[in-house]
């Protein structure tokens, strides 16, 4: 069985959540809290040395870190994960942009905002590149989806998921998605998916890190 190091409120950590729910598949939750130190710890940096969340532990003492790596790793073999060449490449190319693009910006602008007390204050030299960088990000993404349902092969993938973890939260972190009508439609459909969870979803088997 899998072990999934994950904090709750964490976007990157939220995606591997969701796929697992949605592939029905049973894994140990151990909730770690960053904000207190918890990935810093000697334990924690043998597991993973960058010192981060999400973390799976695919088998007795191998680590797998880094969300959309994951996403890719648990999703292979299944129809989330797509099998041809170029529509693989084609997600890839998206997740590489949710990375690059959009999860610095939205990403960094809910953490300060939303977690960190006094981070409006803290980061306010920041918000404004956030800002300008994350409506260019979700610009991108509103073109595509004016013209497609989902990302990639038409239909649902780990692409989807994702893009969904920090999209859907946006408005969190001061981003106002009124003038995005194709992404708040996507954002529907994925809701939709079998097997949906929602990011504040807690896990019964959760155990909490000392």
């Amino acid at each position: 069985m899998y072990t999934l190091y994950s904090m709750q409120r964490s976007g990157n950590c939220y995606k591997v959540r969701l796929l697992l729910a949605q592939l029905h598949i049973p894994y140990r939750l151990v909730e770690v809290d960053i904000l207190r130190g918890e990935t810093r710890t000697p334990e924690f940096l043998a597991m993973n040395p960058n010192g981060r969340v999400p973390l799976l532990e695919v088998a007795p003492g191998r680590y797998l870190a880094e969300s959309n790596a994951i996403l890719w790793y648990v999703g292979s073999g299944t129809p989330l994960a797509p099998d041809d060449r170029i529509e693989r490449a084609e997600a890839l190319q998206w997740m590489f942009f949710e990375q690059h693009s959009l999860e610095p910006h939205l990403g960094a602008a809910r953490f300060w905002l939303t977690m960190v007390k006094g981070g409006r204050e803290l980061q306010r030299h920041a918000l404004e590149e956030w800002m300008e960088h994350g409506y260019r990000a979700l610009g991108v993404m509103e073109q595509h989806l004016a013209t497609h349902d989902f990302f990639v092969a038409g239909r649902y993938t780990i692409a989807d998921i994702a893009l969904y973890a920090y999209t859907h939260v946006a408005h969190e972190s001061d981003f106002d998605l009124t003038g995005f009508p194709a992404i708040r439609a996507w954002l529907k459909r994925v809701v939709e998916q079998p097997g949906y969870i929602g990011i504040d979803h807690r896990t019964q088997s959760m155990a909490i890190a000392e």
